[in-house]
């Protein structure tokens, strides 16, 4: 392949992987805005939660089928518009409905490019693909540090729908740039449905799934309702800025911790099986979460480094599940369905449990989804699994 259609697909694939990274660390962030503009109570601050999921889910499966079926260059821009329109939708809602709608289209969105832009890897690299998934890492990680920092200084004095409305206008640019220059073709992994069968039947792949639902929702919930959590603490007389400073901060840590071990993580697996990894990681997840609930008042910071644990466990799952499969774009779309699952129904019961019993009190299912995690990892063994002997 030609070095300018591999440029072209690089520049894309980071920018894509920057922006994704940075409004999935900021979601909870920005809905504590919207929560106080719009007038959002917990408990849809939760539904907001599970419908840009379910967007992100249901994007994850279908859209790999037409990158398969219309090329890399169409879905990308597809999935660009779509994502647009959704941020420009958000950005503009007038009301909490408009916000709820177009927050889904955000999630499709968001889905859609990110499968798009795994698709880039192994056309435009095809010898490189470890090397460029681990800079994608990096770039992602690198969002997340990012972005708190610069949503915490443009809130002191504009509005969060000027940053919504910005990157709708970035992915403008981004369509124009796809669209006039060389771009590579490529395929996205293909999900067969008649693979999920037997893949359902294998106790293994069964219980990998129940685990991604609870650390999906684990995570999810930690980033999505930290903000508001720590903002109802007292923390010492703290102003309301000051704890959104402090917010940014912690979130912006949490991330370079979470950027650390993705990027170790990869190295990790080659040396220890990935069943110890998923074992230990999830039982400091849930130590330093259960630790930092103690000191939560006198020393916050300490939240930061459950980013470390959280890192590790998602990809060490996808590489269990996919491992043990013979049909990895069909395990990837079952890996995809049980995250969706368990980001939507995370966001809604701990929405309401704050609603219902305060944000300490919603908040600590955290440590809930954590504990099951954790139970599930004692079950897991690939070479247990049925697909290995069939």
């Amino acid at each position: 392949m030609k070095k300018g259609k591999s440029l072209h697909a690089l520049i894309i694939l980071m920018f894509t992987q920057f922006i994704s990274g940075g409004v999935t660390n900021t979601k909870g962030i920005v809905l504590d805005q919207v929560e106080n503009d719009l007038g959002l109570d917990m408990s849809q601050f939760g539904l907001v939660v599970l419908i840009f999921q379910l967007g992100f889910t249901l994007a994850s499966v279908i859209i790999g089928y037409y990158t398969d079926k219309k090329g890399l260059r169409t879905m990308t821009i597809i999935g660009s518009i779509i994502m647009g329109l959704g941020f420009l939708g958000t950005g503009l809602a007038p009301n909490i409905m408009f916000f709820l709608g177009f927050y889904m289209i955000v999630g499709f969105g968001l889905g859609a490019l990110g499968v798009a832009s795994n698709a880039i890897v192994p056309a435009a690299y095809p010898e490189k693909q470890n090397q460029m998934f681990n800079l994608a890492m990096g770039v992602y990680g690198l969002g997340m540090v990012i972005f708190p920092q610069v949503l915490n200084f443009l809130f002191q004095f504009a509005s969060w729908r000027y940053f919504y409305l910005g990157i709708a206008v970035s992915l403008v640019a981004v369509i124009i740039y796809i669209t006039s220059v060389a771009f590579p073709s490529g395929k996205a992994e293909k999900v067969d449905l008649k693979a999920f069968i037997p893949m359902l039947k294998d106790a293994q792949f069964v219980f990998l799934m129940v685990f991604l639902v609870f650390q999906v929702s684990a995570e999810v919930s930690f980033t999505n309702f930290f903000p508001v959590y720590l903002k109802s603490l007292d923390l010492g007389g703290m102003a309301t800025a000051e704890k959104e400073d402090l917010v940014a901060a912690i979130l912006s840590i949490f991330s370079v911790f979470f950027m650390v071990g993705r990027l170790a993580a990869a190295y990790i697996t080659k040396w220890v099986n990935e069943r110890v990894i998923l074992i230990s990681f999830s039982a400091g997840a849930l130590l330093m979460v259960g630790v930092s609930f103690l000191v939560a008042e006198s020393f916050p910071y300490l939240f930061a480094g459950a980013g470390l644990f959280f890192s590790a466990l998602f990809p060490t799952a996808t590489a269990f599940g996919t491992q043990m499969s013979k049909t990895s774009g069909s395990a990837l779309g079952l890996i995809y369905i049980a995250a969706g699952i368990g980001g939507g129904i995370a966001g809604y019961i701990v929405g309401l449990a704050s609603e219902i019993f305060g944000m300490a009190g919603g908040f600590s299912i955290v440590l809930v989804f954590l504990a099951l995690m954790l139970l599930m990892t004692f079950f897991m063994n690939s070479s247990k699994s049925s697909q290995q002997h069939a």
